[in-house]
């Protein structure tokens, strides 16, 4: 049986605010379309996984799936009907996934438990049984209802590619709000596979608080250690933690030779276990000469988002007998805090010196260590 996963991502998710649908919020340093996708795609029995967009959303859509095989990208329509007709259009095979952009983690089991159903139903779709007292209500609490036989419907939702293509040729009703409501109005079976707790929808800012804590429960603590070294050479000022610090000479280096976000970067990617900053930015190489370095933090985040990784909190402690760095540690810490994507209470700035010993005693130059703590699940 050849599998297509279909992403209905078209939705404007506007209750939510902060300018861009819910689906490509970020979520943990990563897009919720992104981990939607990642989680069908490498699924052993998806042969193709395809993803249907809003209309202006291309570009978007584009820069967060970057990397990943999905085809074009499908424009949708008004209603979640009309994207998902233009999906099954766009593929072939024998069976569809059709899954919500806003539920990113999908356990491979539930895709297992889809999938085995198929030989005997038309469709399947994972549910959750109604544990809450369910009742009616408006301003006040009205009559309960009878909870017996209820269940929560998820997605992904498995079907035979040709029954769904059937039933929503038969459909004349107002616009469905999923397809086992499409295939059951055909006279199709649709079976009811166990669901899980985890492709809960996401949908208030209470969910994305809660999707949050339990991609962090889920993650490994790791630490990263990095230090560099610049000697004072030429003319200042000296660029230190991303910001310009008036000095009377500047430092020798092939960027613009910042020990502060060269220490952390090289933190960052020694937590995540990707080598260090020379493997990422050789000095031997003429691209690099005279960059400004939170191209290298920017680099080091961005790379451990890419594998799931939360940046708990880095610290760098730097090691000179001038320039003085009291007057200038909040703007660092704000400046960092700015490049990584992290609050200002997870950047700390310490200074200190050698009491005159050895080439920072000397003042020949500047060195800077740091300590990045992270969470990350195993590197695949």
């Amino acid at each position: 049986m050849t599998v297509t996963a279909l992403i209905v991502a078209a939705g404007k998710g506007e209750r939510l605010g902060g300018g861009v649908p819910k689906q490509y919020r970020m979520l943990a340093g990563k897009p919720v379309l992104r981990r939607a996708v990642e989680a069908l795609i490498r699924h052993p029995a998806v042969n193709a996984l395809r993803v249907v967009i809003g209309q202006g959303q291309q570009e978007l859509a584009a820069a967060t799936l970057d990397g990943l095989d999905v085809g074009p990208l499908i424009e949708g329509g008004v209603e979640r009907a009309d994207s998902v007709r233009a999906g099954l259009n766009s593929i072939s095979g024998d069976a569809v996934l059709v899954h919500d952009a806003a539920r990113p983690f999908c356990p491979p089991a539930v895709v297992d438990r889809l999938l085995a159903s198929l030989e005997f139903c038309e469709g399947a779709t994972p549910v959750l049984p109604v544990g809450d007292t369910v009742a009616r209500a408006t301003d006040r609490l009205n009559e309960p209802v009878d909870r017996t036989g209820l269940v929560r419907v998820q997605t992904p939702q498995a079907f035979r590619l040709a029954a769904l293509r059937q039933a929503y040729a038969r459909w004349s009703g107002s616009a469905p709000t999923d397809e086992t409501t499409v295939m059951r109005a055909a006279g199709m079976d649709v079976a009811a596979v166990a669901g899980d707790p985890a492709l809960d929808k996401l949908t208030t800012p209470a969910d994305f608080e809660r999707a949050e804590e339990w991609l962090a429960s889920r993650l490994v603590p790791r630490t990263g250690m990095g230090f560099d070294v610049h000697a004072f050479s030429g003319e200042g000022p000296v660029m230190l933690g991303g910001i310009s610090v008036p000095h009377s000479r500047g430092l020798a280096g092939h960027s613009d030779a910042d020990v502060v976000l060269h220490a952390i970067t090289d933190a960052l990617l020694g937590a995540g276990g990707f080598g260090d900053i020379g493997e990422h930015f050789p000095p031997s190489d003429p691209t690099w000469k005279g960059v400004s370095s939170d191209h290298f933090l920017r680099h080091a985040v961005d790379l451990l988002h890419s594998k799931g990784a939360m940046i708990d909190h880095v610290d760098c402690t730097l090691i000179a007998e001038e320039p003085k760095v009291g007057p200038h540690r909040s703007a660092m810490r704000a400046r960092i805090a700015e490049i990584a994507g992290l609050t200002l209470e997870q950047v700390s700035i310490k200074a200190t010196t050698t009491e005159r010993l050895g080439f920072t005693g000397r003042r020949e130059g500047i060195a800077a260590q740091a300590v990045a703590s992270i969470r990350m699940g195993p590197i695949a």
